[in-house]
């Protein structure tokens, strides 16, 4: 089966795939960090989707302006918080969102004109469910769209969300999966938690519940990678369909 993973420097799929004896592929603007350049396409992904024949398309929409983090940056100021050199604020970032929102829209659309088999995209919680939807035109063609306001029961909502210590990884990280034609992930192996006061926290939490990456220039590349039990479980069980 040939495999393209979108989005995915890390290589982490796109490896657990060819483990399985499958043609995958990664796909990104930057160079790959998995030692398989050999396997990585450098390019845009929609390039890429057009430019070949795949059994199966998975893609990882940057998340920076669709998470349902810093709500407070897409109002106008004044802000509760120091604003960090380089955010985009307001107005600006309202079209950063609407932006990043089309794109998951263009390749949506994509893989439906080029009849890909089986697609799908991951993100965490955020505001797709609410801004995606499908538009039907005056001919009837069917296509997705980006709302312009929230839409509470319309929108494009995601298959499952999986966390990573459902499938062997000690961390949380809630995540949605938007699949078509892709069956839901069985989790494999649960990693229990630890118990602080009353609450739940794993390996990659502070005991207030915050993520431990510290701020650095590749902290948002480090949080996207895939955990690679959840790479493992979708190469074993979305490979024999």
């Amino acid at each position: 089966m040939r495999v393209l993973f979108a989005g995915e420097e890390s290589q982490t799929c796109t490896i657990a795939f060819r483990k399985e004896g499958h043609e995958a592929f990664s796909c990104d603007l930057k160079d790959c960090s998995g030692d398989h350049p050999e396997w990585h396409i450098k390019n845009d992904m929609r390039t890429a989707i057009k430019n070949d024949y795949w059994d199966m398309v998975f893609f990882f929409p940057d998340c920076t302006f669709i998470t349902c983090s810093a709500e407070w940056a897409y109002k106008e100021p004044p802000y509760h918080q120091k604003v960090k050199p380089g955010t985009l604020v307001g107005h600006k970032r309202i079209l950063a969102r609407n932006d990043a929102l089309e794109f998951i829209c263009d390749i949506l659309n994509l893989c439906e004109r080029m009849n890909i088999k089986r697609y799908g995209f991951e993100n965490p919680v955020g505001v797709i469910p609410k801004r995606i939807f499908r538009h039907y035109d005056e001919r009837g063609r069917e296509s997705w769209k980006v709302y312009p306001y929230s839409l509470k029961h319309y929108g494009l909502k995601p298959n499952q969300y999986i966390q990573p210590y459902q499938f062997g990884d000690d961390a949380s990280k809630k995540t949605g999966l938007w699949l078509f034609n892709l069956p839901t992930l069985k989790p494999t192996n649960f990693i229990e938690p630890k118990i602080i006061g009353d609450k739940r926290r794993w390996a990659n939490q502070t005991d207030s519940g915050q993520n431990k990456l510290g701020p650095s220039d590749s902290r948002a590349e480090l949080r996207s990678k895939t955990y690679p039990g959840i790479a493992a479980a979708m190469a074993s069980q979305w490979t024999n369909l």
